[in-house]
């Protein structure tokens, strides 16, 4: 069995006045680390059903701000939005996951974890500086997380880097907050792995909440795989 391919979601830039997808190289590490191989999977709607079928386990990345009226809100004029191209495919690539392969993992990071609630009926806090009175302890700095009581995460500190987040996870179920009760967490129980956090693993020195959940997103893929050609062998 060949190592679990794991898709990285890029970004869109412009670099040299062109679009460019592109991917910090701390997820791809962060993937290779823990057995798996890194693609970088480009946001190009109308693709996501190859994805689908093509990978063993997704990372959704950090990025900018979602925009929020697809999902029923105006989007506050703070906000930096995300490339229209990006959130249209991570949205629809969320979606098909959901209704075709729940089991397939996923660790969505910052803005992924913010797609993740939205796709699943959630709502924002777009921007935490009108909001909340220390929300700049949330931006480039360490700050610690509580896991909520059952939930697979240990308490600990995290790199943080977000003006927005979860107010209302959906679906999803709250599985850590800040000390100061932000929403840190979200995930789905049910599912083998999906979990979406609002910190950056891939730059979290506290391995439990760092390296080691790219870990679990690796072996959760394995599995998966090796359920997949079981069956397709059946």
């Amino acid at each position: 069995m060949t190592s679990p391919r794991i898709a990285i979601t890029a970004d869109l830039i412009e670099r040299n006045g062109r679009e460019t997808a592109m991917v910090t190289m701390a997820y791809a590490r962060a993937v290779v680390d823990a057995g798996g191989q890194a693609v970088l999977l480009p946001p190009i709607p109308g693709t996501e059903p190859d994805a689908l079928a093509r990978f063993d386990g997704f990372v959704f990345t950090g990025g900018d701000d979602p925009r929020t009226e697809p999902f029923g809100a105006p989007t506050h004029p703070a906000t930096t939005p995300v490339p229209a191209d990006r959130q249209a495919f991570e949205a629809e690539l969320l979606a098909r996951i959901h209704d075709a392969r729940p089991e397939t993992p996923v660790l969505g990071v910052c803005l992924g974890m913010q797609m993740m609630a939205l796709v699943a009926g959630g709502r924002l806090d777009q921007y935490l500086p009108e909001t909340t009175p220390d929300a700049g302890r949330h931006w480039d700095r360490e700050h610690p997380i509580v896991p909520e009581a059952g939930a697979e995460l240990a308490a600990g500190t995290i790199f943080s880097r977000h003006k927005q987040a979860i107010v209302d996870p959906g679906s999803l179920a709250v599985l850590a907050r800040s000390d100061d009760g932000l929403i840190e967490a979200v995930g789905d129980p049910r599912r083998p792995m999906y979990l979406g956090v609002q910190w950056h693993p891939e730059r979290t020195a506290f391995a439990p909440l760092g390296q080691q959940l790219f870990a679990r997103l690796v072996r959760a893929a394995a599995r998966a795989q090796a359920e997949r050609d079981r069956s397709s062998v059946g």
